[in-house]
């Protein structure tokens, strides 16, 4: 393998095509495509500061280093990408990537990542500002992540969440198969248009939660105090295990709560009788 170290580049592809080289405290000024159709690059300590370094990329390791918010749209295009320790401060960083892992990774400008992208896992990552995140991408999994940005997951299928804190407005629309386990989930209008959305072990919160959502499963999870208007025109099966601010015009299921606040029948409920609500707790305490 090449070794390439202590060393800077600048302007346009200056490492073109490269295959198997190794990058050691190598800096990246303002320029384009430094790694362009690259192969088998194994970056540590590395500092980027051109667009577009790592597009249409294979194979590729970095550990440790820095994208800076100039090195915007850094990898796209690209196959079995492994990310160590680094800070990311550039928005629009993956898209169109097949197998990206990720492991002690901030992202703090995350605006427009991970779209249009497969077989995504995540450990230990924070995201912030990451408005539309995970957008239209499918195998994801992600593990002790904290998630700050609205619309996260659009359209997004095949997720598998584990102890993480998603604080997002509009997330999971339209998703399909996603199971979110031991998590914080928080933010407006959750889970809209969606199928097969599950939720174990969750702590919920944000109005009007799972509208027009379609086999929805809840298991052994808590509802917040703004949790209200849950589950307008779904089919729902939901054991709460505190209270349910309101419910509003279900489509179908079963909706267990300790307590409900308050069941809005309204006129323009479908299918009467066809959701079936309980109160668990114990009236005579």
């Amino acid at each position: 393998m090449e070794i390439v170290k202590n060393t800077f580049f600048e302007g346009e592809r200056p490492l073109y095509g490269v295959q198997d080289v190794m990058l050691d405290n190598v800096k990246f000024y303002p320029g384009e495509s430094a790694l362009k159709e690259a192969k088998g690059v194994y970056a540590d300590n590395c500092y980027f500061m051109g667009k577009y370094p790592f597009w249409h990329n294979q194979n590729s390791e970095i550990r440790n280093s820095t994208f800076t918010i100039y090195a915007r749209a850094a990898i796209w295009y690209s196959r079995n990408i492994k990310m160590y320790n680094t800070l990311v401060e550039a928005p629009k960083m993956f898209r169109e990537i097949d197998g990206l892992y990720l492991e002690n990774v901030q992202l703090s400008n995350a605006q427009e990542t991970c779209w249009f992208s497969r077989d995504l896992e995540l450990k230990n990552v924070q995201i912030d500002q990451g408005d539309y995140i995970f957008m239209n991408s499918s195998g994801v999994k992600l593990s002790e992540v904290e998630l700050k940005g609205n619309y996260s997951f659009q359209d997004a299928k095949n997720i598998e969440i584990h102890d993480s804190t998603i604080l997002s407005r509009d997330a999971f629309w339209k998703v399909e198969n996603v199971t979110v386990y031991n998590s914080v989930v928080s933010g407006e209008y959750l889970g809209w248009h969606s199928k097969n959305l599950r939720f174990v072990n969750c702590k919920i919160g944000g109005t009007q939660p799972f509208c027009y959502a379609k086999d929805l499963v809840l298991e052994n999870c808590e509802f917040m105090d703004d949790c209200d208007l849950a589950f307008e025109y779904s089919t729902v099966t939901a054991d709460i295990i505190n209270e349910i601010v309101s419910v509003k015009n279900p489509l179908g299921g079963v909706i267990r709560a300790q307590k409900i606040g308050e069941i809005i029948l309204d006129e323009h409920y479908r299918n009467p009788g066809s959701c079936k609500i309980e109160i668990t707790s114990d009236v005579a305490s």
